[in-house]
């Protein structure tokens, strides 16, 4: 019985093991590491050889790569029994810092299946940083871009920062002065304040809210002094969106809170003539239990002008915002907006759609 049980084995593994060698395509590797990948060498290449295991000849139907950045070549003849062909995989790193990991899948008339190979390796630069990441450029310094985006800024901060990569991509030390031109509400500063060739910094940004005191999207400029010799100046776009802050209430203090309701999110405005400015109103109700205040009503072009004709509303009371569009030197179709900015702590911001469209 036992030696029975051991021709068993015996035939289950040598099954087994042809199984593995009947296998119709048969690639010597299915995954390779290229390690460490210069982004600066350019396109990094390995040659997939394979074996047709199999008795008629294999055709390679397609290879598939994941993604864009990797382009295959392969064998278009028909591979004979017993015979090798290859599959070529290039991975282009140009913009693509850190680690990768792509794949290639391999259809063949000889099986259903696919075959799926592997490539992966980490992008790095000699120059310690990615030209594609950091594309904008200011003299010789690189940055990721010669904006700075806040985003959201509660009116009640003094001073939020924000820090920014930057790069000395030249051949001499950057030194920031310390100087910078630009409102009190914002400031800016280099850390480390002298960049050695080559070498990243932090622009470390502040932005006051409080010191602002403005609702809605705000756009600056400030401008830092260097030695740079290429650019000294180096000026900046700062932007930020501010708003009221309110802390989390109890149910009780959200029954008894100020409710703002919009009698419409949207205005039509309808065919217009660029010389003549339309007006619309949109009413606003105080459906709370307390005090309502409209803080702030902006629109998000200079070609809105909004007037607001009671800004605290007791429970109950309405009040009329009118809005005008001017649509001088504009053509075809329209759509702004105006935000209302309110002391409802569950909807402080509120938005109206303005659509039309201009002879």
């Amino acid at each position: 019985m036992k030696r029975i049980a051991a021709v068993g084995l015996l035939v289950l593994a040598g099954m087994a093991a042809f199984a593995q060698l009947a296998k119709p395509i048969q690639f010597r590797e299915e995954t390779h590491d290229f390690g460490t990948v210069v982004e600066e060498d350019g396109p990094v290449v390995h040659e997939f050889v394979f074996t047709n295991n199999g008795s008629t000849p294999l055709q390679l139907l397609n290879v598939q790569p994941s993604c864009g950045c990797t382009t295959p070549a392969w064998s278009k003849e028909p591979i004979m029994p017993g015979k090798t062909g290859s599959i070529k995989a290039q991975y282009d790193p140009k913009g693509r810092p850190g680690y990768f990991s792509k794949s290639l899948t391999v259809t063949t008339d000889a099986s259903n299946q696919p075959v799926i190979l592997h490539i992966k390796g980490t992008v790095t630069s000699r120059n310690g940083f990615s030209t594609a990441e950091f594309q904008a450029l200011s003299g010789s310094l690189r940055l990721k871009s010669l904006s700075f985006n806040f985003g959201k800024i509660y009116l009640k901060d003094e001073f939020v920062v924000r820090e920014f990569e930057v790069v000395n991509s030249g051949t001499n030390a950057i030194t920031f002065t310390g100087k910078v031109d630009g409102p009190a509400y914002i400031r800016a500063a280099a850390e480390p304040a002298t960049i050695e060739p080559g070498k990243k910094g932090i622009l470390k940004v502040s932005y006051n809210g409080k010191l602002k005191g403005q609702y809605g999207f705000q756009s600056d400029h400030i401008s830092l002094h260097t030695n740079d010799e290429v650019q000294p100046v180096k000026g900046f776009n700062v932007y930020a969106t501010l708003e009221d802050y309110f802390a989390p209430l109890s149910a009780d203090e959200l029954a008894k809170a100020p409710q703002l309701r919009l009698s419409a999110q949207t205005l039509e405005y309808g065919s217009m003539k660029q010389n003549q400015a339309v007006t619309r109103a949109v009413d606003i109700t105080n459906t709370g239990k307390s005090l309502l205040e409209v803080r702030s009503v902006v629109g998000n072009c200079t070609c809105i002008k909004t007037e607001v004709n009671k800004q605290k509303l007791k429970p109950g009371e309405s009040a009329t915002i009118s809005i005008s569009f001017n649509p001088q030197d504009r053509k075809g179709a329209q759509t702004k907006s105006v935000t209302v900015y309110s002391s409802d702590p569950v909807n402080p911001v509120q938005r109206v759609t303005l659509t039309g469209a201009v002879d």
